[in-house]
């Protein structure tokens, strides 16, 4: 049996940060991946945040096979074919430092594992982790389902995604529910980059980013997306597998309704639908965050469900718990103490990064949207007939059009639920 320092399951970016940080501190790293490579069973959004990634790799823009940098990013409350719209750019995005760009997993998640192997980080693709080797309570390493595939470790970082069947194994995780977790469909339509540039209005080498809310998902809790690439544009729907479920939708349904929305439908004019994959993402947020530690064992990223779909951040999150996890095992291993305590310094640092102030801060929304879902399914249509009688010019005088708009909210929600809806919001945020 081979031994190393340190074993990670799950090529992702919390996996290989986590490999780099150890290898960086001098441990004999391995990465087990379940694909042909890292990035090709990996999906997400698209967007790569610039401040922790280059913890991982410094300057790693000026070589990392990148789409573009996001100068804009828009978002979108959609009632039916109405669309009330809110949007920020800053040109200064798209120079250094950056402040995030697009990409595409499969091109940037095998640069980052060749940047491992760089450091001598050896990976393992093709195998599949079945379970934790043990001595004893101790964990030594992990079991694949290769004949012979029995490989020693000091410590076990599980980076294995939102199917943690392994932390679920070790009892550091409870098994999937469908409230907690939400299926991704999504496609990269080619379209000229002329055409990416006149449809978002950008300039050359410039890439925006747009996020939808209510109708975009009939309603159900979740958001749709499109961000621009070089020469493609990925589109995507995220919505809660129970939700779907029990309003009879499939992911392929719900995006398929999002692109025959007029307003999405020009933007995709004329594409080719050149790929299309579907991924499951941990949405339960910190009341789902599962036991993140043990003697020997680190659980990162999406299989430690640090994702914040709110503000539709996770690859930072995973590269930061994967960082600090990489460190923290290099230290236990050198002072010889690989015990639970040992492992428990991890929790404490993430604590005090944004990574858990952030999940904890929006810790109740989930809650809210589920056990309120007129949130997302009248105010959107309330929204959009309030801006359609703002800026409709028929000759009523503006203080009946501000009353009508009131009466918009009053009659469906009535003043007390508006006030209620408004506690309740104003308590899942505090």
């Amino acid at each position: 049996m081979e031994n190393f320092d340190v074993i990670v399951v799950g090529g992702g970016p919390a996996g290989l940060s986590a490999a780099i940080s150890a290898a960086r501190a001098g441990m004999k790293v391995c990465v087990v991946e379940r694909g042909d490579y890292p990035g090709t069973k990996n999906v997400m959004g698209g967007v790569l945040y610039t401040q922790p990634t280059n913890e991982v790799v410094p300057d790693f823009w000026k070589d990392a096979p990148l789409e573009r940098p996001v100068i804009e990013q828009r978002y979108g409350i959609m009632s039916k074919d109405e669309l009330f719209t809110a949007a920020y750019r800053d040109p200064a995005w798209g120079q250094p430092p950056y402040n995030a760009h697009t990409v595409l997993r499969v091109k940037f998640d095998r640069w980052l594992a060749e940047e491992a192997e760089k450091l001598g980080v050896m990976i393992v693709p093709e195998t599949v982790v079945d379970d934790l080797l043990y001595h004893g309570d101790d964990v030594v390493g992990v079991r694949t389902t290769r004949p012979d595939g029995d490989l020693g470790a000091k410590v076990v970082i599980l980076a294995e995604g939102a199917n943690n069947f392994v932390a679920v194994k070790a009892g550091l995780a409870k098994p999937l529910h469908p409230d907690s977790v939400a299926v991704v469909a999504k496609e990269i339509i080619a379209l000229p980059a002329e055409k990416i540039e006149d449809r978002f209005c950008l300039e050359p080498h410039e890439g925006a980013t747009i996020e939808l809310f209510g109708d975009s998902t009939d309603g159900i809790l979740g958001t749709s997306f499109i961000y621009t690439n070089k020469d493609s544009i990925s589109i995507g729907v995220g919505a809660m597998v129970g939700a779907m479920g029990r309003k009879g939708w499939s992911p392929n349904d719900l995006l398929e309704n999002l692109k025959a929305k007029p307003y999405i439908k020009r933007l995709l004019q004329g594409g080719e639908i050149k790929e299309y994959l579907a991924h499951l993402i941990p949405e339960g947020g910190y009341n789902s965050v599962p036991k993140l530690y043990r003697q020997g064992v680190m659980v990162v990223g999406d299989a430690a469900m640090f994702v914040n779909g709110l503000t539709r951040e996770g690859s930072n999150l995973a590269t930061t718990s994967g960082l600090i996890a990489g460190k923290v095992a290099a230290e236990a291993i050198q002072s010889g103490d690989t015990s639970a305590q040992a492992m428990s310094v991890y929790e404490t640092r993430l604590r005090d990064s944004f990574v858990i102030k952030d999940l904890y801060k929006f810790r109740n929304l989930i809650g809210l949207l589920e056990n309120n879902p007129h949130l997302l399914g009248e105010y959107p249509e309330m929204l959009n007939q309030a801006a359609r009688m703002y800026f409709t010019i028929d000759g009523t005088p503006k203080t009946e059009v501000f009353k009508n708009i009131m009466g918009v909210f009053t009659k469906r929600r009535g003043k007390s639920g508006l006030v209620k809806d408004m506690f309740k919001a104003w308590r899942a945020l505090k």
